[in-house]
């Protein structure tokens, strides 16, 4: 996703009047199986998939279907709804970065098992030049039409051949204001508290970018350097002087640390947040920031992998998802935008709570990034196990 687009494209119209404008995502990944994913990252070696995998062709759908994805990130009422109404059962398993998905694909070589992934934009053209994603047969999902034209062909893959958007989000954090009693409204404001009111109580998301872009984001660095100065700046930093505060990398705070007050700061996407916020039993307990001056943008889509082996229930799953009403009830149930023409008015007038923590205006779109995949990914993912080492985990 190019910075000069999405600022128009992705907000908010109940804020300004032009196109508009995304839960629970992201665990430790063991050094052996990150290194296997920056190393294809890295070298972008073409491989052959599984071959003789099944294409979509519109014909009956199978018995299963498996969902590889970010944790709880689909309603299981919706997923229940799908399997009583067309047949398919499915099973999900998690994943906690795309370095982990991919780390997984790439080991399997079309084999994984999965027919539907969920990986995040900018890592999808290494993914298709490496074959662990399948065509879609765009035919067979003619929900497609619901969608937000904002929200489709996207620069890592324009005409959808082999994505379409699930959800796009931002990071940010969360505080307990009953332990932290002064405003946090910055990165530099998170550095602070995590060394102060916070210490031993403060956790991060388990992912290497967006810990890195605590660094960045505070001291106006670009999220995107590839500056050797830039990374070991972070380095340091993260290592010696934020690592030693952490009690937690914790991709899914809302799952439990915030309802259970597990920790007092926690930096996380703003779906997450809001779901754990609104299951604490003290809601006012707790506050919401958007990270700032600068922070993440980010857009997961769904895609088939290669040598799926129900590629007709995944056709039918993605385009069931894609129905309005199914993709308002979604966006509840994870806290993020879906992509669904309309679904913002949608929203306000099914009164869903806390909609400030899910549609964001233009000035808050203006102040998020996309990831760009670089030669310094395998750096990126170095300096993220050695925080974690560093912090014990």
């Amino acid at each position: 996703m190019s910075h000069e687009n999405p600022i128009r494209i992705l907000a908010s119209t109940s804020a300004t009047k032009i196109i508009k404008s995304e839960l629970n995502r992201r665990r430790f990944l063991a050094l052996s199986g990150t290194a296997a994913g920056v190393a294809f990252l890295a070298a972008c070696t073409p491989q052959s998939g599984a071959g003789s995998a099944p294409q979509a062709t519109g014909g009956a759908l199978e018995g299963g279907l498996s969902v590889y994805s970010w944790g709880d990130y689909d309603d299981p009422d919706v997923v229940s709804e799908f399997s009583d109404e067309l047949g398919p059962t499915i099973t999900f398993d998690s994943f906690n970065s795309n370095e982990e998905l991919i780390s997984k694909l790439v080991a399997a070589r079309g084999t994984s098992g999965y027919d539907i992934v969920v990986p995040t934009g900018p890592f999808i053209p290494q993914m298709i030049e490496n074959g662990l994603l399948s065509k879609l047969n765009l035919d067979l999902i003619p929900n497609i039409s619901d969608m937000d034209p904002a929200f489709l062909g996207r620069d890592w893959d324009p005409n959808n051949e082999y994505s379409i958007c699930k959800a796009w989000g931002t990071t940010g954090y969360v505080y307990d204001k009953t332990k932290i009693s002064r405003e946090l409204t910055t990165w530099s404001d998170f550095i602070d508290a995590a060394q102060n009111e916070a210490s031993g109580r403060t956790s991060v998301l388990d992912d290497p970018a967006p810990l890195l872009g605590i660094y960045y984001w505070a001291n106006g660095i670009d999220w995107n350097t590839t500056d050797e100065a830039d990374l070991a700046a972070a380095e340091e930093f993260l290592t010696t002087t934020l690592a030693p505060h952490i009690s937690a990398f914790d991709s899914y705070p809302g799952g439990a640390a915030i309802p259970q007050a597990q920790q007092i700061l926690m930096q996380s996407w703003n779906g997450d947040a809001r779901i754990g916020i609104m299951e604490s039993d003290e809601p006012d307990r707790w506050q919401w920031v958007l990270g700032s001056p600068d922070t993440e943008l980010w857009m997961d889509n769904w895609a088939i992998a290669e040598g799926a082996t129900n590629p007709e229930a995944a056709h039918a799953f993605v385009n069931y998802v894609l129905a309005p009403d199914t993709a308002l009830r979604e966006l509840d149930y994870i806290g993020y935008h879906t992509g669904g023409a309309g679904i913002e008015k949608a929203a306000r007038d099914a009164d869903l709570e806390m909609l400030d923590l899910v549609f964001f205006d233009e000035e808050q779109v203006k102040s998020m990034h996309t990831q760009t995949l670089s030669e310094a990914q395998q750096r990126i993912v170095e300096i993220w196990d050695k925080t974690k080492a560093a912090a014990g985990a």
